[in-house]
C-alpha cells in the first residue's frame, strides 16, 4: 500500500460534544522531517483549536510524508492523546502534492483547511478563512500575505521576491487577478474539492486547484495573511520542497500555460512577425535603391532582378532573416491557434466528466 492509515489509540479524553450540529473541519497539516518543533506547533495549533471547539467540529490530520527522523513516532505518540487526531504515514517522501492528495482523501470533514507544519501562518488564520467560506459560500478561501492587509515577516529578500514575481506573473495571466496562487495555507469546501482531478506533482497543484475552480464558475476568496518565519530554525533552508528552484520556476511557468496557453504562442507570434516585416520593409527599400541606381529612367523586369541580386550580395543576412523571422513567426501564431482549439476542448471534457461525477455521486 502506498501509505499507512494509524489508528490512534483511544483513551478517556473529554471531547466536547456539540448540542447542535456544527461544521465538520479537517485541518490537513503534511510534515517531512519536522520533528526539531513539532510537539511545540502542534501545542499550539491545538491550544487555538481549542478556542473555536463552540462553532466548529474539527479534527487535525497529520499526513508524514516519508519523513527520514522521528516525524513519525512523535506524531504517534500525540494521535493517541486525543482521538480527534489521525496519522496517515506514506513509506517514502512522495512530496507535496501527494501528501495533500492523501489528505484530502482521508478528510472526514465537510470543510478543510491545509496549514503549513512549522506554522509559519499562525494558526488563528484558520477560524478567519473557515468564517470567509462559511459567510461567502465560496469553494476556496486563500491566505494572501501579498493582498492590501497582508504582510511578510523575516522571510529570506530573494526567496521572497522569487514568490511575490511568481504569484504576480499567474495574477496577470490568470483570468482572475488574485494575489496568491502559490501558497498551500488554504481552506475548501470538500464537496467541491472532490470533483476536482488534480494531477500535479508537486508545488503547482496550488495553481491548478484555482485552474479548475475557474473552470467550474467556482468562488474563491482571499484573506489579508501574515507570513511569519521569525520561529523558523533556518529560514535560509530550502523548505520541504522535494525538487530544486528551477524545477519550481518551470512548474510556476507551467501553471500560466495552464491559464491561458495560446499567450505563449501568440504574443512571441506577433513579436516575431513585426520584426520580420520590419526586416521586408529594410529589404525593399535597398532593392529599390539598387534599382534607382541601374535604371534611374525607369527599367524592365531584367533590372529588378539585377537590383535584387545586388541588394542580395549586399545584405543577404535581411533577406535570410526576414525568411526565418516568418517561417517562426506563421509556426507561432499557427500553434497559438491550435492551443486555443486545444483548450476549448479540454474545458469541455473537464466540464463533461465533473458533471458525470456529480451526478454518480448523487445516485450513490
Amino acid at each position: 500500500m502506498a501509505s499507512i492509515l494509524t489508528q490512534p489509540a483511544r483513551r478517556n479524553v473529554q471531547v466536547p460534544v456539540p448540542t447542535t450540529e456544527l461544521p465538520r473541519v479537517t485541518v490537513i497539516v503534511p510534515c517531512y522531517n519536522e520533528e526539531d518543533n513539532l510537539e511545540k506547533n502542534i501545542s499550539r495549533l491545538l491550544e487555538y483549536l481549542e478556542t473555536i471547539t463552540a462553532r466548529y467540529d474539527w479534527e487535525v490530520l497529520f499526513i508524514n510524508d516519508g519523513s527520514k527522523d522521528n516525524t513519525g513516532p512523535v506524531l504517534d505518540r500525540i494521535a493517541t492523546r486525543d482521538t480527534r487526531l489521525r496519522v496517515v504515514h506514506h513509506l517514502r517522501n512522495r512530496g507535496l502534492a501527494e501528501g495533500l492528495r492523501t489528505g484530502f482523501a482521508n478528510a472526514r470533514g465537510d470543510y478543510a483547511v491545509t496549514v503549513d507544519a512549522d506554522l509559519s501562518y499562525a494558526p488563528e488564520h484558520i477560524g478567519v478563512m473557515l468564517d470567509k467560506i462559511l459567510e461567502t459560500r465560496a469553494e476556496i478561501v486563500l491566505a494572501s500575505p501579498y493582498m492590501k492587509g497582508g504582510r511578510t515577516s523575516n522571510v529570506p529578500w530573494s526567496r521572497e521576491m522569487l514568490s511575490r514575481w511568481a504569484n504576480r506573473f499567474l495574477s496577470r495571466i490568470s483570468p482572475q487577478h488574485f494575489s496568491t496562487f502559490t501558497g498551500m495555507v488554504r481552506a475548501y469546501d470538500m464537496h467541491f474539492l472532490r470533483s476536482l482531478d488534480l494531477k500535479a506533482g508537486g508545488m503547482d497543484i496550488m495553481p491548478e486547484i484555482i485552474y479548475k475552480t475557474l473552470l467550474l464558475r467556482g468562488r474563491v476568496e482571499e484573506i489579508p495573511a501574515h507570513l511569519d518565519w521569525s520561529e523558523l530554525i533556518d529560514p535560509e533552508k530550502p523548505r520541504r520542497i522535494s525538487f530544486g528552484l528551477s524545477w519550481h520556476t518551470f512548474a510556476i511557468l507551467f501553471s500560466g500555460f495552464l491559464f491561458r496557453p495560446f499567450l505563449f504562442f501568440l504574443v512571441p507570434g506577433a513579436l516575431l512577425m513585426l520584426l520580420s516585416l520590419t526586416l521586408s520593409a529594410f529589404v525593399l527599400v535597398h532593392v529599390g535603391v539598387h534599382y534607382q541606381e541601374i535604371a534611374p529612367a525607369g527599367g524592365n523586369w531584367e533590372h529588378f532582378k539585377e537590383a535584387l541580386d545586388s541588394s542580395w550580395h549586399d545584405h543577404g543576412y535581411a533577406f535570410a532573416g526576414t525568411a526565418t523571422l516568418l517561417i517562426l513567426s506563421v509556426q507561432l501564431l499557427s500553434l497559438g491557434v491550435l492551443s486555443m482549439q486545444s483548450k476549448r476542448y479540454f474545458e469541455e471534457i473537464f466540464h463533461l466528466g465533473t458533471s458525470v461525477y456529480r451526478r454518480s455521486q448523487r445516485d450513490d
